[in-house]
């Protein structure tokens, strides 16, 4: 009987392990796709990524791709992105990415994002301090 619950606690350690990286996956493959549309000037592909709310936010693909350009264009023409740690805090995730511009400065930027019926998309994007990391 002990060897069979030790069994079922350690499955279920592992089962939720797998989740969280399968989650982290799927959020860098989002963030990722995101980016590599911005590269190709595909604004309505990087659009799709967006959350609901960030969509309505913005209406269109070409003001999104308007505002990224502006905003953020470390992001729309990156010349590294690595991805940092995966984060919950108050039941929301964020992604941490490095991103390294055209010029060669580091940006340390936090994805928010939230699961839809979709899958996982981007509800959002902050700077964030260069201590952040604890590095």
């Amino acid at each position: 009987m002990r060897k069979l619950l030790i069994g079922a606690v350690l499955a279920l350690g592992l089962g939720a392990q797998a989740g969280a990286q399968s989650a982290e996956t799927e959020i860098q493959g989002v963030i990722s796709g995101q980016i590599e549309a911005f590269q190709a000037d595909d604004f309505v592909t990087a659009f799709d990524f967006a959350s609901p709310s960030i969509q309505g936010l913005f209406g269109t693909p070409e003001n999104f791709g308007r505002m990224v350009m502006n905003g953020y264009p470390m992001v729309w023409r990156p010349a590294d992105v690595r991805f940092a740690q995966l984060s919950e805090r108050a039941g929301r995730l964020y992604q941490t990415v490095l991103v390294t511009d055209q010029s060669g400065q580091l940006h340390l930027l936090e994805y928010e994002m939230v699961r839809t019926e979709e899958g996982w998309e981007i509800n959002g994007v902050q700077f964030q301090r260069p201590g952040a990391l604890g590095a």
